[in-house]
């Protein structure tokens, strides 16, 4: 009875620390698995000695295994198969020749720097040939960075990690049977890799026809269905083939992904959900099971093994990989310093340690310690820093260009050929047909449909644009699509046409959906404003020398209705400018100032707003300052 209740009680204490742990990340905006190791070893046997694995004993096993299927299974459904094939070579590359690079790499820096046997050396390396979607993930969240090299860094952690464990399993199988054979080696990794290959885009396939046709289930329902099939397709292949079930739970989900499901988002969401949970759980109880003896064991020799593996093998690995890549060398950059080692390698190793001891084989309290080890350095160091890292070198997707406007009207139209001029993508999203011919008379990509639909933004390229803008003649719709994009798609810049002073406008949203132009824009004046040839086109340049009288008028022509600012470009970078967000000296503002024209002229010109052209508007540039403000500027 004790038992069982010390068991009771080990899971609930491990639960909580496991969401106190996230929830204090989320606050800190720090990785997650920083607070996971920190709280499991604080919590652990050689901490406060609060929790005891060891009280579950095969228990464990059973648990890191379904986890670990359901984290890989959740990681392939989140990838994209169109992303994927904008890196598709460096990203095979990586799986491929980048593990044995990282498998030498690491079993010499093991061997000469920790002094590990070689046979134990390598089989540190195999576990260490994985990045952790668990880690990556959620730091790319954090972190925005351009999509081609998120989407690089998603499909390694994902794709090599059914690879690695089984490799892993392999290695530890030559030193149990002392049989070297590399044939032997390159056939079980293939065979193990094919058997769970098929069974997973066998399963996945399945899964996906079965709900298409079974609408009688709800929602909720169906979600536990996906649940049942990843496990149960994670069993078939161990029983088929042992370690062959990572690899069909990733191909599972990918294949999943791709049958376009009608409630995708919702399974996305539910399994999220769970992904959290096992990885609070796992990490956690593996992190209260390490021995910190152990790990002062290792001495100075087991540091400079992992920093070998972080500042020589991964640079070696990536550069390698991505040699006839499109990425520059920012991005490649980027991707050598961001290898965080996550859940697999530290589940598979505390499963090792176990088995070797068993097996009276020395080494495997050195190994766990050595992967957790690299497991520390590399979240608290690649991780804490991945932001600074990503700004340095310009690789952040507020650099992201390009954007997606909801409503075609005049002044929407106006604001894309701005874009387009600037060799930037752009595309339209409107109901009413006429509009979208206007659209189309210009030359302007546009998509006749409701931006509610999340296929036709997908469709538009919103996971890769800089910005969405929806300025529909309906301020509350258009603040409605905002929500809907900023929580489904997460875009670099959120903005939309609504009424209302700056401030209080997001609601729980954890970045701000921004006010576009100034509060209170009416769309409606300055389109008729543009119809009727009304408008000129201005830039103005904001200068260090008199920058607050420059801002000051400008101000007071949009307080007047006499000006409207549209876009600004800071950094080289154009975007629409945010109502609520200050202006800086060296920005360039875009902007229509109204023009009122008398009826008999109006009536001579016609409508000119396609024959707007950029210039600088006397009413803008001359400023009224003190003698002596802006001399020699």
């Amino acid at each position: 009875m004790d038992t069982t209740f010390d068991i009771t009680l080990l899971m609930v204490l491990t639960v909580l620390a496991g969401i106190a742990a996230q929830v204090i990340a989320s606050y800190l905006k720090v990785p997650s698995i920083v607070f996971l190791l920190l709280f499991g070893i604080v919590f652990g046997s050689d901490g406060l000695g609060i929790l005891h694995p060891q009280l579950l004993g095969n228990g464990l096993e059973v648990m890191v295994s379904l986890s670990v299927a359901l984290i890989l299974f959740e990681g392939g459904l989140n990838l994209e198969w169109r992303d994927l094939g904008e890196v598709s070579s460096s990203l095979r590359n990586l799986v491929t020749i980048g593990t044995l690079i990282t498998l030498i790499g690491g079993g010499m820096a093991a061997h000469w720097l920790s002094e590990f046997p070689w046979p134990i050396a390598f089989l540190y390396a195999s576990l260490v040939v994985v990045t952790g979607p668990t880690v990556i993930g959620p730091l790319l969240k954090q972190v925005q960075v351009e999509k081609q090299v998120a989407t690089l860094l998603e499909g390694e952690g994902v794709l090599i990690d059914p690879v690695g464990a089984i490799l892993a399993v392999l290695v530890l199988d030559i030193i149990l049977n002392g049989d070297a054979d590399p044939l032997k080696l390159i056939t079980g990794l293939t065979l193990r890799l094919g058997v769970g290959g098929l069974i997973g885009a066998a399963g996945g396939w399945g899964l996906g026809f079965f709900l298409k046709k079974a609408q009688f289930l709800s929602e909720e329902l169906k979600n536990l269905v996906v649940l049942a099939g990843l496990w149960g397709l994670f069993g078939l292949a161990q029983e088929i083939r042992s370690e062959a079930g990572l690899m069909a739970t990733v191909v599972a989900g990918l294949v999943l992904r791709s049958a376009s499901l009608p409630q995708e988002r919702l399974l996305l969401r539910f399994k999220g959900q769970l992904t959290i949970l096992a990885v609070s759980v796992l990490f956690i109880l593996l992190a209260a099971d390490l021995s910190l003896a152990s790990l002062v064991a290792l001495g100075w020799g087991s540091v400079l093994t992992v920093l070998a593996l972080m500042f020589v093998v991964r640079p070696i690995n990536v550069w390698s990989c991505t040699i006839n890549s499109e990425l520059n060398w920012r991005q490649k950059l980027f991707v050598c310093w961001i290898a965080p080692r996550g859940i697999v390698s530290a589940s598979v190793a505390s499963l090792f340690a176990i088995l070797l001891t068993q097996k009276g084989i020395n080494g495997g309290d050195s190994i766990k310690a050595l992967v957790f080890l690299t497991i520390i350095i590399t979240v608290f160091v690649q991780g804490l820093t991945a932001g600074l890292v990503a700004k340095l070198l310009g690789v952040t997707s507020t650099k992201a260009t390009g954007a997606v406007i909801v409503g075609s009207n005049p002044l929407s139209r106006l604001i894309a050929r701005v874009f387009k001029e600037r060799d930037e993508r752009v595309v339209l999203i409107d109901t009413n047909p006429e509009a979208c011919k206007e659209a189309e008379a210009e030359d302007l990509p546009v998509f006749l449909s409701s931006a509610l639909d999340t296929k036709v933004l997908e469709e538009a390229g919103i996971a890769s644009m800089g910005t969405f803008l929806a300025m529909t003649s309906n301020g509350e719709v258009n603040f409605v699509l905002a929500q809907r994009v900023l929580e489904e798609f997460q875009p670099p810049r959120v903005l939309a046409v609504f009424p209302g002073e700056c401030g209080g406008n997001s609601g729980g949203n954890s970045r701000q959906i921004q006010q576009a132009f100034m509060p209170d824009v009416s769309c409606k004046v300055w389109n008729e404003f543009i119809n009727d040839g009304e408008v000129k086109l201005g830039e103005t340049l904001l200068k260090q020398a008199g920058f607050e009288f420059q801002e000051a008028h400008l101000q007071a022509l949009i307080r007047s209705g006499e000006l409207v600012p549209l876009l600004r470009e800071r950094e080289g970078m154009l975007q629409v400018m945010p109502a609520c967000e200050g202006w800086l000296a060296g920005d360039k503002i875009i902007y229509l100032l109204h023009d009122p024209k008398p009826k008999l002229l109006k009536r001579l010109s016609g409508s000119n707003y396609l024959r707007l052209t950029l210039e600088k508007l006397p009413a803008v540039e001359e400023i009224p300052m003190p003698a002596g403000v802006g001399e020699g500027d």
